[in-house]
């Protein structure tokens, strides 16, 4: 068990909540709105904990405990919330979250399953160096490609995500993407590489599952003024993501 681990009485001063109120199974979502969309599918809901942007929930789902809990937007508060919840004994996790596709194909209402992540978020670093993979659990993988596969009316697609700790574009040093497309990054988003390694280096098992709200290189849309996460179709994408990446969660129970 790694040092870090803290006892179930112990208080985790970020997020706010007693280790031991947390299940060993938890998702993890930027928006505290989809926290909240997240629960209702639970049973026997509990609000735990809110502070800043982290807000905490347990319930049951297909009868076991499971937690959902919100990080905010991007990779240093996020990790944050990664660390407070490895250290508080949690076992199991899956960010299920929203991103831009990278590729042509990969557009508004797709699923991306990540396999691994691009390292550009600016936290990971100061952990370990850059040489570290940052990888997703390959059980965690596996659950959740096979979850989503009742998603049969979606694309579903599996590859390596772009970390990126930049949102808006700027003129003065642009942006990188196309480099990535090229290089066969599936989407970008901001948060999964934190998990990824945070994880690993306590031994926890990690996921994640993103609902595409857009794809700014298929769409040239260069400083993002057409973006617009607020659709029937990316809503759509995000309740089939809850849906797989709780199934995922579970498996095997």
């Amino acid at each position: 068990m790694p040092e870090k681990r803290v006892g179930p009485d112990a208080f985790l001063p970020v997020i706010g909540a007693r280790a031991g109120d947390l299940p060993s199974s938890m998702l993890v979502v930027g928006d505290p709105a989809r926290a909240r969309r997240v629960a209702e599918q639970f049973d026997d809901v509990t609000d735990v904990a809110r502070n800043r942007e982290y807000l905490t929930i347990t319930g049951s789902y297909r009868g076991r405990h499971v937690g959902v809990i919100s990080h905010g937007v991007g990779a240093a508060g996020a990790a944050v919330c990664f660390e407070e919840l490895c250290r508080g004994g949690v076992e199991h996790l899956v960010r299920a979250g929203t991103a831009g596709g990278m590729q042509p194909h990969v557009g508004d209402g797709a699923l991306v399953i990540a396999t691994a992540a691009v390292r550009n978020e600016g936290v990971t670093s100061q952990l370990v160096p850059l040489g570290y993979p940052a990888g997703a659990s390959v059980d965690k993988v596996i659950a959740l490609r096979r979850a989503a596969a009742a998603a049969a009316d979606r694309l579903v697609e599996e590859g390596v995500v772009l970390s990126s700790a930049l949102f808006y574009p700027h003129d003065v040093l642009g942006g990188d993407l196309e480099l990535w497309q090229r290089a066969g990054v599936v989407a970008v988003e901001m948060e999964a590489a934190a998990l990824f390694v945070t994880a690993a280096l306590h031994g926890v098992e990690a996921g994640a599952i993103l609902a595409i709200d857009g794809n700014p290189l298929a769409e040239h849309d260069d400083d993002m003024s057409g973006y617009d996460p607020d659709r029937e179709v990316v809503r759509d994408a995000v309740d089939a993501m809850i849906v797989v990446s709780l199934d995922a969660l579970t498996a095997g129970d």
